[in-house]
């Protein structure tokens, strides 16, 4: 991903935000004001990282077949920075997975 491709993504990402498409909660006992995505990504997120290393594969080696920085996949990982659903859809499917819709049974 070049340079400026990956300003646009961050720029797009930090609008999205802004716009409040992503839902940020504030982390407290920070010394500055700090924010990470919600609960429901962070469950996805960690799912994703359990099946990387289910499948031995390191973050360096996953950024390469993705196309991504190992910086990048790393701050996925740790939280510190909200995927777009592309980029999230990319990875899994380098892992040999998929995101699907389900329709939810109401009660």
């Amino acid at each position: 991903m070049s340079f400026y491709e990956d300003m646009e993504k961050s720029l797009l990402e930090a609008i999205a935000m802004e716009k409040e498409m992503v839902t940020l909660e504030e982390k407290k006992e920070m010394p500055a004001p700090t924010f990470v995505v919600s609960t429901k990504e962070k469950e996805l997120i960690d799912q994703m990282v359990c099946l990387r290393k289910e499948k031995n594969i390191s973050q360096k080696q996953l950024a390469e077949i993705t196309g991504n920085k190992q910086q990048s996949i790393s701050r996925i990982e740790k939280n510190e920075h909200s995927p777009s659903l592309q980029t999230f859809c990319n990875i899994l499917n380098a892992l040999g997975y998929g995101l699907t819709i389900e329709k939810k049974v109401m009660l």
